[in-house]
Formats: C-alpha cells, sequence, structure tokens
C-alpha cells in the first residue's frame, strides 16, 4: 500500500512538473497579429492568428489567415523543435516544416515543398512575453522573392 501511494504521489508530481514547464513555454498560447506593427508586402500571405499548443514533447502550431490570393488559409503543423522535418497540413505553399529552439525565446525554422526548401524564418518572443516578432523570407506566387516581418501580441 505505501509503495502504491508513493508511485501515485510521484506520478501527480511528474504531470504537475510538466504542466508547469510547458506554462513557462514564452512561445504556447494564442497570438494576434498587430498589423499597425507589422511590414506584409503584397503577394504575402497574413497569419491573422497563431496558436502554439505543447502535448507531451511535440507542439502544435495552428494558424488562420489569408493566403496570397487572398482567400481565407487554416493550416497545422505538429512535431518536435528538434530541427527535424515534420508535415504540415492545410498550406498549398509548403508541406513540412522543420522548427529549431535556439533559447527560450527564439525558433528558426524551414518550410519546404516537395522536398526543396521553399522559406525560412525566425521567431522571437520580447523578454516580457507579450509579443512575438516573425521574420520569414520566402517566394510569392510570382516566384520573386518576399521578405515579411509580423507582430504578434499575446491574447
Amino acid at each position: 500500500m505505501k509503495i502504491r501511494s508513493t508511485l501515485i504521489a510521484l506520478l501527480i508530481s511528474a504531470v504537475a512538473a510538466s504542466l508547469c514547464l510547458a506554462a513557462d513555454d514564452a512561445f504556447m498560447g494564442t497570438w494576434k497579429l498587430n498589423e499597425a506593427k507589422s511590414k506584409i508586402p503584397a503577394g504575402a500571405a497574413k497569419n491573422t492568428k497563431v496558436v502554439y499548443a505543447q502535448s507531451g514533447d511535440e507542439v502544435t502550431i495552428t494558424v488562420d489567415g489569408v493566403n496570397p490570393s487572398g482567400k481565407a488559409a487554416h493550416h497545422v503543423w505538429t512535431g518536435k523543435m528538434d530541427g527535424k522535418d515534420y508535415g504540415a497540413k492545410g498550406s498549398d505553399m509548403h508541406d513540412m516544416r522543420a522548427y529549431t529552439k535556439v533559447d527560450a525565446h527564439t525558433l528558426t525554422y524551414l518550410l519546404k515543398k516537395d522536398g526543396k526548401n521553399v522559406g525560412n524564418g525566425k521567431v522571437v518572443v520580447a523578454a516580457d512575453g507579450k509579443t512575438r516578432t516573425v521574420t520569414e523570407t520566402d517566394k510569392g506566387e510570382d516566384g520573386k522573392e518576399l521578405s515579411t516581418t509580423a507582430v504578434y501580441d499575446k491574447q
């Protein structure tokens, strides 16, 4: 009985610790685009809402916005922040993403389509955790390189 109680207490402690660690991750939560502070050129996709959610060692990033043609866009990526490719569903611009966690406030990522690099970016969460800035370089529908800077406010 004593061993069982000890095991249950350890399990509860482990779950509580993992929840605390996930809550401390600066990226987790809902982010809304602040268009006034952003620089998004014509012909670029515009992600208006981004949600980061953690489940164990995997992260799901759900994006809503508009594609370069102005039509509603919704895509989802689930994977680890380990620099490896994981499938992205719903985007016509890329089918894989690879995220690397540089430090507690910085991520880098690569976008791929059919195995070829089609873009890259960097995500930086401010020290106060209230904003995040995404700088991305990819190709527009016309094949020309586009650089965007999108600023998001934590909701």
